[in-house]
């Protein structure tokens, strides 16, 4: 194995410097190119210009501004169609939010808020069969995320922190518009009404909210309540998995603030 001096590796860092690219420097110098890397690699870390150096900024550790709006609307996604992963001890957890292919207005607004509540880090969307992981890597998703545990949501305590419960209350609009964009949508039902002695068709519009986690459903339909939106429980047979609003100022109120998915 050859060993270089002090003097070789500050005349190849100074090249480095000057702009000069690692094979240049290599070859100039009877350097082998991994080495010469390996040099501006730790240049970088002494002067906290390399990659390796980033330190995001945490909302709960470090005190970082967090955008109370855009946090709302994915945490309702991350209770809906959310969940975090860590694949080994040496690497940052992930947080990965499933959105259908079918609406494309859903992740895209997925992916800002993604963007805006962890502007440091890098998001993207991974490709499934008839759907995308909208994903971010960060070893504070536990501070924010506090929700997660082992096992389904459904099958284990759903309660949100004080401070998260102040966030939802100064954006309960958000927070809706999030857990209806995962387990909820806007349908139009249909009945039939006797009008003058004939059998008519009756249509009207109705927002539907499905999720077997009860702590899950009561958030909901609390902030429903909180922001002044009827609904009633829908039970499919025995199972009370659905909120359902259908009262016509009801849905005019969602409508204003939520409206159907794209």
């Amino acid at each position: 194995m050859s060993f270089h001096g002090t003097d070789v590796r500050r005349k190849a860092i100074a090249r480095l410097r000057a702009g000069a690219k690692n094979a240049e420097v290599a070859r100039a110098l009877g350097v082998p190119l991994g080495t010469v890397g390996y040099w501006l690699h730790k240049d970088r870390a002494e002067r906290g210009e390399c990659p390796g150096a980033h330190r995001p900024k945490c909302p709960r550790c470090d005190g970082r501004e967090l955008d109370a709006a855009a946090y709302s609307y994915l945490l309702a996604l991350y209770l809906g169609d959310g969940h975090i992963i860590q694949y080994s001890a040496h690497r940052a957890p992930s947080l990965m939010i499933t959105c259908g292919d079918d609406w494309p207005g859903l992740m895209d607004a997925c992916e800002a808020a993604m963007r805006t509540v962890f502007p440091d880090n890098s998001v993207c969307r991974v490709r499934k069969t008839g759907c995308h992981n909208v994903k971010v890597y960060s070893k504070h998703l536990w501070c924010l995320f506090p929700q997660h545990g082992p096992g389904k949501k459904h099958e284990r305590p759903i309660a949100l922190e004080a401070w998260q419960q102040q966030i939802v209350d100064a954006h309960p609009w958000e927070f809706l518009r999030g857990l209806v964009h995962s387990d909820g949508c806007r349908i139009t039902n249909w009945t039939t009404r006797m009008v003058g002695g004939e059998r008519k068709r009756y249509e009207y519009p109705r927002y539907l909210f499905a999720n077997k986690s009860d702590d899950i459903r009561r958030l909901f339909s609390d902030t429903l309540t909180k922001v002044g939106v009827e609904w009633t429980v829908l039970a499919r047979g025995s199972d009370p998995f659905n909120i359902s609003v259908a009262r016509k100022d009801s849905v005019a109120l969602m409508d204003a603030h939520i409206g159907p998915k794209y």
